[in-house]
């Protein structure tokens, strides 16, 4: 495979990479050493794909979509996603689960995926990925309402600071009909609030 110009990416891996060097001095290492001497540059790769979604604009999944005559849930399940918490860069992973209301417009469910994906691969927090994906079908496609719910857990909570491991955090986006009928509300949360992250 090609290696991608920093243009592609986005990118300014020599200037990531030189930062990580720095930073591997900071702490008391030798980033000239065998085990260390490429992982500047390893680290620069890794941030050109982990932040690949600050590159692409979401609403271009929705713009291909299906007229069909249907106004029953479309429901997606267990999407998994990883993300960068934007406060001490360290991934946040689980999965999304995404209900919407149709009114006329359908899309293809591996756009659902990539829309998730494309917010997901940004620096992030789990409350405004959580937003952003429910704001954004409900806008592109016109759709009655719309729930999303997300549970993941964060490693920068697991691996640091109180270090509680097993713990899942959720949050949900309802919006339209998804929100003001209650009926609705329930039976799509039934729907979506299952599993847990394992």
């Amino acid at each position: 495979m090609n290696e991608m110009t920093v243009r592609e990416r986005g990118v300014d891996e020599a200037r990531v990479a030189a930062a990580v060097r720095e930073i591997l001095a900071a702490i008391g290492e030798d980033p000239d050493r065998e085990g260390l001497k490429r992982t500047p540059h390893r680290v620069a790769r890794m941030y050109a794909e982990m932040f690949s979604g600050m590159r692409i604009d979401p609403r271009e999944y929705t713009r291909t979509f299906f007229t069909e005559n249907y106004d029953e849930m479309v429901v997606l399940r267990d999407v998994s996603f990883v993300s960068m918490c934007e406060h001490h860069l360290l991934p946040f992973e689980g999965k999304a689960h995404i209900a919407y209301l149709p009114d006329g417009r359908v899309i293809g469910v591996s756009k659902l995926a990539r829309v998730v994906e494309a917010f997901a691969r940004r620096p992030q927090v789990q409350e405004r990925l959580t937003t952003q994906v429910a704001d954004l079908l409900m806008n592109e496609l016109h759709a009655k309402g719309v729930a999303v719910v997300m549970e993941a857990v964060h490693s920068c909570m697991t691996c640091r600071g109180v270090k509680k491991s097993g713990s899942v955090m959720v949050t949900s986006a309802v919006r339209g009909e998804c929100c003001t009928n209650s009926a609705t509300r329930a039976e799509i949360m039934s729907l979506l609030h299952v599993g847990r992250v394992k």
